[in-house]
């Protein structure tokens, strides 16, 4: 019997997500041979708009990007096709399963549609006989704005599909140093050893940006930086930082263990709501060097929005290996810069012959960059060269190339995508990882509306309100300074 094939189905086929980020990362998988399989790319679409302006937009795109690969183009484009239909009606979701002969086909359906569609779209498919073993589906955030919201999604994909066939892609999970965080702790006894409360202080995650909300602001609106970023983006990243060993490699050992880790977050109660996290909201400042309006005239509405476009929180997992451990996350637009970068801070020595020298300074720390570029840097104290007793000095021993100065470097949908054609689920989410994580944050946002928290005000091109300095000054600690 001949190899399967893989047909690859875009729902959105010529939507904002398609054109900038998948048929780039389908592009990237093709130049490298990874995609040797499939036979179809057909992106699905409404309106008819022209193949050729479709395929300028992703080639402006990739030469843009420095992406663009002449040998692979005309590979590339032989295997896209572009259909005008509706998904939510069988009928032609059946004409496209006709044309593909699902018989010995791997079919893989990303939906690149609001979660609003879901139902229908599961419905037609399931109708049109296009619901079998070999099916695997894609899904996008956001996946609702609460646990009852996911829930009623889930409920309409759960009976049509098994679990093993979803892909629920946080872009976060494809990010090279994200990967790397398992290799990092469980490839290197150095530090499998002390990742815990032990040698451990505190544990620091960051995701600047530096825009606003831009032409996303109906929808950010309604969302907030609460559920817009923190509980996918940051909730996945401080699993992979905290889990325990998983037994094996094995996506549901990983997954299983990524659960617990959000089980045991800490609810964080009415008491304590102003104390351990800060809302805030950009006002008019400058912003990459340009003066830039306040979140309240970008979204052009009249009635005073109270929408947090910053958060930051001082979280605590409640188990024997992190107990005692701050987790601060943060994040927000209009940012000083962006970047994304966890910071693992290490205690300082319990005695130091050197306190004269390093009383100022703090103990180790390794600092994990996700992007602008890509890398790992572990900072440590060093004498200083010359005569007499000179200050100790803080040095970055780079573990990790910045992934710029990689060869192979790969967007975060590519690897996802790569991984999908694989049928490995290890860097998506399950749906009960979804669940708890919305619990988690449902219960923040309810004591936020019971204590009529604020948003409070920050200035565009600043590092956020002062509230949240205070916030981890409390612990007598600082936020790490934020990369440039």
């Amino acid at each position: 019997m001949s190899a399967a094939k893989t047909h690859i189905l875009i729902i959105g086929g010529d939507g904002d997500l398609a054109i900038r980020k998948l048929y780039p990362a389908l592009f990237s998988l093709e130049t490298a041979g990874e995609f040797g399989q499939v036979e179809r790319i057909t992106g699905l679409s409404r309106s008819a708009k022209d193949r050729d302006v479709i395929l300028n937009a992703v080639n402006t795109r990739l030469t843009d990007s420095g992406q663009f690969n002449a040998d692979s183009w005309d590979t590339f484009t032989g295997k896209l096709n572009f259909l005008t239909g509706d998904a939510t009606d069988p009928d032609d979701l059946r004409a496209f399963g006709d044309s593909i002969n699902l018989e010995n086909t791997e079919l893989v359906v990303y939906f690149a549609i609001p979660p609003k569609v879901f139902e229908g779209v599961c419905l037609a498919m399931q109708a049109a006989g296009l619901v079998v073993p070999t099916t695997r589906v894609v899904v996008e955030k956001p996946l609702g704005t609460s646990c009852n919201s996911f829930e009623e999604i889930h409920k309409h994909m759960d009976g049509i599909f098994d679990e093993s066939q979803v892909y629920r892609i946080d872009h976060y999970l494809g990010k090279e140093s994200v990967q790397n965080l398992l290799t990092l702790r469980f490839a290197n006894v150095i530090f499998s050893s002390i990742w815990n409360s032990d040698h451990i202080d505190s544990v620091q995650i960051t995701v600047a940006e530096t825009v606003g909300v831009e032409d996303r602001h109906e929808f950010y609106d309604e969302v907030g930086a609460l559920r817009d970023m923190v509980q996918n983006h940051l909730l996945q990243i401080l699993c992979l930082i905290a889990l325990d060993p998983p037994a094996n490699k094995n996506a549901d050992t990983i997954r299983s263990e990524k659960l617990k880790v959000i089980q045991s977050l800490k609810p964080i109660t009415l008491d304590e709501i102003n104390a351990k996290t800060v809302r805030g909201q950009y006002a008019s400042g400058t912003a990459d060097g340009e003066l830039a309006p306040g979140y309240q005239d970008e979204i052009g509405r009249e009635k005073e929005s109270r929408t947090e476009t910053f958060v930051a929180i001082k979280a605590e997992i409640d188990n024997w290996r992190w107990a005692g451990v701050p987790f601060y996350l943060r994040t927000g637009k209009r940012l000083s810069s962006r970047c994304a970068e966890i910071v693992i801070q290490f205690k300082k020595p319990k005695h130091s012959i050197f306190a004269e020298q390093s009383v100022t300074l703090p103990g180790n720390s390794l600092h994990i960059r996700l992007q602008p570029d890509d890398g790992v840097q572990l900072r440590f104290l060093n004498k200083q060269p010359g005569l007499g007793e000179l200050p100790l000095e803080e040095l970055d021993l780079n573990l990790q190339e910045p992934d710029a100065n990689r060869k192979h470097s790969f967007d975060a949908y590519a690897r996802l995508l790569l991984e999908v054609l694989r049928g490995d689920q290890t860097l998506f989410v399950s749906s009960d990882e979804v669940v708890a994580s919305w619990k988690w944050i449902d219960q923040i946002r309810a004591n936020w509306e019971i204590a009529s928290s604020k948003a409070h005000p920050y200035s565009a091109g600043t590092d956020g309100p002062s509230q949240a300095v205070v916030l981890i000054a409390r612990d007598n600690r600082e936020w790490s300074e934020l990369s440039r």
